[in-house]
């Protein structure tokens, strides 16, 4: 997975882009979770790559893409850099795909320009967090600006990423190359993002495969009017690096459901 670089509109972002063998499906793109990379999605591309073009979006701060100059991580931010690599690659419609806090990027992107957006999937993505008191918020955002950034984000990454030694392994080891700033900016956003809006101004076709920890009624999947989500009873939060077969099946029925995929 080779990435290039193109312009963004707060910094440099790095992509990758694989054209694929077919110009008639429409093409995916992938959006990685927090500290993580393109190639956290390598499974994917491997599965798709012979059958249509597939793009992914490294976030600003993450991999090679720039932090932004402004300092902005929201949500609505990282959703305008992904829209405007799909721009500057001139994909047309395509569909969406992302994991964790980029579950509500997508989204993001998706009510921004749902007319781009033919379809969106998410991969055990982010909930709806505004329903956690303030104060609650607020002390865990201060205790990763403070000096034990290192020691609290690590306890987070070590109640997640799941018993496969070289998966765990691999993302403590992505979680330590991302900067600080980065983790903590998009932390703040996601803690106040509202996805019941977001998801009002998306009326396209939306799949959200969850771990059962995630299928609460804070789940996206279940907010507003709802949409279908298939529960994955193996794996952990990065189940597409940990179950890459669960994932591209699931991926796979998605992609024929679509009109045009």
């Amino acid at each position: 997975m080779t990435p290039r670089r193109i312009a963004g509109p707060a910094g440099s972002l790095s992509v990758v882009d694989v054209p694929g063998a077919s110009t008639d499906a429409l093409p995916v793109v992938f959006v990685h979770g927090l500290a993580g990379n393109a190639a956290h999605w390598e499974a994917q591309f491997r599965h798709l790559a012979p059958s249509r073009r597939v793009v992914a979006v490294e976030l600003r701060g993450h991999g090679g893409s720039e932090p932004p100059r402004d300092g902005d991580y929201s949500l609505e931010a990282l959703a305008q850099d992904v829209a405007t690599a799909a721009e500057v690659l001139g994909l047309g419609r395509f569909v969406l795909v992302g994991h964790s806090i980029s579950g509500g990027v997508a989204l993001a992107c998706a009510a921004a320009w749902p007319e781009r957006v033919a379809g969106l999937l998410l991969v055990d993505p982010m909930s709806d967090s505004r329903h956690f008191p303030e104060a609650d918020k607020e002390a865990y955002i201060a205790s990763l600006a403070s000096d034990a950034y290192a020691r609290v984000i690590r306890e987070d990454w070590l109640g997640m990423v799941g018993a496969v030694p070289e998966v765990r392994e691999r993302l403590l080891r992505d979680l330590d190359a991302t900067p600080k700033e980065a983790v903590v900016g998009i932390q703040r956003a996601h803690l106040c993002f509202d996805p019941v809006t977001a998801l009002a101004r998306y009326p396209g076709p939306a799949l959200s495969l969850v771990l059962p920890s995630n299928d609460t009624e804070h789940s996206f999947h279940r907010l507003g009017r709802g949409f279908p989500h298939q529960v994955l009873r193996e794996g952990s939060h990065w189940v597409h690096l940990e179950r890459p077969g669960d994932v591209n099946r699931a991926l796979d029925g998605f992609l024929v459901s679509l009109r045009g995929g």
